[in-house]
Protein backbone atom coordinates (compact mmCIF):
# COMPACT_ATOMS: atom_id res chain seq x y z
CA UNK A 1 0.00 0.00 0.00
CA UNK A 2 1.31 3.47 -0.78
CA UNK A 3 1.69 6.18 1.56
CA UNK A 4 -0.34 9.15 0.63
CA UNK A 5 0.64 12.70 0.95
CA UNK A 6 -1.65 15.40 2.51
CA UNK A 7 -0.28 19.39 1.35
CA UNK A 8 1.07 19.85 4.84
CA UNK A 9 3.68 16.65 4.57
CA UNK A 10 6.27 18.33 2.08
CA UNK A 11 4.70 20.35 -0.46
CA UNK A 12 6.16 22.29 -2.38
CA UNK A 13 5.05 25.56 -3.95
CA UNK A 14 4.42 24.01 -7.41
CA UNK A 15 2.15 21.89 -5.09
CA UNK A 16 0.63 24.24 -3.28
CA UNK A 17 -3.33 25.15 -4.75
CA UNK A 18 -4.64 28.19 -3.51
CA UNK A 19 -8.54 28.78 -3.43
CA UNK A 20 -9.53 31.76 -5.42
CA UNK A 21 -12.78 32.87 -5.86
CA UNK A 22 -14.30 32.50 -8.55
CA UNK A 23 -15.21 35.88 -10.65
CA UNK A 24 -18.36 37.64 -10.61
CA UNK A 25 -20.73 36.99 -13.07
CA UNK A 26 -21.43 40.75 -13.51
CA UNK A 27 -22.19 43.65 -15.83
CA UNK A 28 -22.30 47.33 -15.85
CA UNK A 29 -23.71 50.05 -17.63
CA UNK A 30 -20.60 51.59 -19.56
CA UNK A 31 -19.49 54.87 -18.20
CA UNK A 32 -22.62 56.28 -16.80
CA UNK A 33 -25.99 54.67 -16.84
CA UNK A 34 -29.32 56.80 -18.18
CA UNK A 35 -31.65 54.20 -16.67
CA UNK A 36 -32.79 52.76 -13.46
CA UNK A 37 -29.76 50.28 -13.30
CA UNK A 38 -26.17 50.39 -13.66
CA UNK A 39 -25.92 46.83 -14.81
CA UNK A 40 -26.91 43.09 -13.20
CA UNK A 41 -25.19 40.53 -11.10
CA UNK A 42 -25.95 36.59 -11.25
CA UNK A 43 -24.81 35.25 -8.02
CA UNK A 44 -24.28 31.71 -7.80
CA UNK A 45 -26.03 30.75 -4.84
CA UNK A 46 -27.64 32.83 -2.01
CA UNK A 47 -25.61 32.94 0.47
CA UNK A 48 -24.47 36.60 0.59
CA UNK A 49 -21.23 36.36 3.03
CA UNK A 50 -19.87 33.81 0.14
CA UNK A 51 -20.72 35.66 -2.88
CA UNK A 52 -20.56 40.02 -1.79
CA UNK A 53 -16.47 39.13 -1.31
CA UNK A 54 -16.31 38.61 -5.04
CA UNK A 55 -18.41 41.16 -6.36
CA UNK A 56 -17.25 44.51 -4.32
CA UNK A 57 -13.55 43.36 -4.66
CA UNK A 58 -14.57 43.26 -8.62
CA UNK A 59 -15.39 46.65 -8.54
CA UNK A 60 -12.43 47.91 -6.88
CA UNK A 61 -13.05 50.03 -3.74
CA UNK A 62 -9.92 51.33 -1.96
CA UNK A 63 -8.94 49.06 1.07
CA UNK A 64 -10.61 50.72 3.90
CA UNK A 65 -13.03 52.33 1.93
CA UNK A 66 -16.18 52.06 3.95
CA UNK A 67 -18.68 49.79 1.73
CA UNK A 68 -22.21 49.61 2.56
CA UNK A 69 -24.62 47.14 0.67
CA UNK A 70 -28.18 47.54 0.37
CA UNK A 71 -30.37 44.34 -0.30
CA UNK A 72 -33.89 42.84 -1.02
CA UNK A 73 -35.42 41.91 2.37
CA UNK A 74 -37.54 39.50 0.47
CA UNK A 75 -34.67 38.08 -1.55
CA UNK A 76 -32.25 37.93 0.99
CA UNK A 77 -34.23 37.59 4.60
CA UNK A 78 -31.79 36.00 6.31
CA UNK A 79 -28.72 38.39 4.84
CA UNK A 80 -26.20 38.93 7.32
CA UNK A 81 -25.48 42.10 8.94
CA UNK A 82 -21.87 42.35 7.62
CA UNK A 83 -19.59 40.56 5.61
CA UNK A 84 -15.77 39.87 5.89
CA UNK A 85 -13.60 40.32 2.89
CA UNK A 86 -9.88 40.70 2.78
CA UNK A 87 -8.85 43.95 3.66
CA UNK A 88 -12.39 44.91 4.61
CA UNK A 89 -15.86 45.03 6.19
CA UNK A 90 -19.21 45.11 4.08
CA UNK A 91 -22.29 46.61 5.99
CA UNK A 92 -25.46 45.01 4.53
CA UNK A 93 -28.59 46.82 5.07
CA UNK A 94 -32.45 45.71 4.38
CA UNK A 95 -33.75 48.35 1.66
CA UNK A 96 -36.48 50.38 3.28
CA UNK A 97 -40.94 49.90 2.27
CA UNK A 98 -41.34 50.89 -1.28
CA UNK A 99 -37.70 50.05 -2.46
CA UNK A 100 -37.05 48.18 -5.97
CA UNK A 101 -37.25 44.45 -5.55
CA UNK A 102 -35.03 42.23 -7.19
CA UNK A 103 -32.07 45.19 -6.74
CA UNK A 104 -28.61 45.67 -4.55
CA UNK A 105 -27.17 48.63 -4.42
CA UNK A 106 -23.14 48.95 -3.64
CA UNK A 107 -21.96 52.39 -1.89
CA UNK A 108 -18.16 52.00 -2.65
CA UNK A 109 -17.77 55.37 -0.94
CA UNK A 110 -15.33 58.00 -3.45
CA UNK A 111 -15.13 55.21 -5.93
CA UNK A 112 -19.22 55.21 -6.92
CA UNK A 113 -22.24 53.97 -6.02
CA UNK A 114 -24.26 50.82 -8.09
CA UNK A 115 -27.93 49.82 -8.39
CA UNK A 116 -27.98 46.37 -10.11
CA UNK A 117 -30.21 43.70 -11.22
CA UNK A 118 -30.05 40.60 -9.38
CA UNK A 119 -30.76 37.31 -11.71
CA UNK A 120 -31.62 34.71 -9.34
CA UNK A 121 -28.95 32.14 -9.06
CA UNK A 122 -31.05 29.23 -10.05
CA UNK A 123 -31.79 31.37 -13.58
CA UNK A 124 -31.13 28.99 -16.52
CA UNK A 125 -28.08 30.01 -18.44
CA UNK A 126 -29.44 31.70 -21.59
CA UNK A 127 -32.02 33.46 -19.39
CA UNK A 128 -30.13 34.55 -17.24
CA UNK A 129 -26.96 36.17 -20.35
CA UNK A 130 -29.70 37.75 -21.79
CA UNK A 131 -31.17 39.62 -18.64
CA UNK A 132 -27.21 40.36 -17.84
CA UNK A 133 -26.79 42.18 -21.52
CA UNK A 134 -29.98 44.48 -21.17
CA UNK A 135 -29.31 45.33 -17.72
CA UNK A 136 -26.14 46.68 -18.83
CA UNK A 137 -27.50 48.72 -21.41
CA UNK A 138 -27.61 52.20 -21.44
CA UNK A 139 -30.50 53.23 -23.00
CA UNK A 140 -32.52 49.92 -21.32
CA UNK A 141 -35.46 52.29 -19.03
CA UNK A 142 -36.84 49.25 -17.47
CA UNK A 143 -36.82 48.34 -13.65
CA UNK A 144 -35.36 45.17 -12.30
CA UNK A 145 -39.15 43.63 -11.53
CA UNK A 146 -39.99 44.40 -15.07
CA UNK A 147 -37.00 42.63 -16.74
CA UNK A 148 -37.59 39.30 -14.57
CA UNK A 149 -41.01 39.45 -15.16
CA UNK A 150 -40.36 39.75 -18.88
CA UNK A 151 -37.79 37.12 -18.34
CA UNK A 152 -40.88 34.86 -16.52
CA UNK A 153 -42.99 34.62 -19.54
CA UNK A 154 -40.28 34.24 -21.91
CA UNK A 155 -39.84 37.21 -23.57
CA UNK A 156 -37.01 38.76 -24.35
CA UNK A 157 -36.15 42.46 -23.15
CA UNK A 158 -35.16 44.74 -25.92
CA UNK A 159 -33.30 48.47 -25.35
CA UNK A 160 -36.69 49.99 -25.88
CA UNK A 161 -38.00 48.88 -23.00
CA UNK A 162 -40.61 46.62 -24.61
CA UNK A 163 -40.46 42.91 -25.09
CA UNK A 164 -38.83 42.96 -28.76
Amino acid sequence: MEPTRTPAEGASGADAHTYRMPLPRLTLTPDVGHGPLDGAWWPRCDALELELPSLVGSLEPDLGAAIRVTVDPAEWPDHPHTVMAPGRVIAVDPAGPGSDAHVITLDCGTVGRWVLLVVPPEEPAGTAARLLAAAADPENPLTAARMLTLAETGRPVGANGEAE
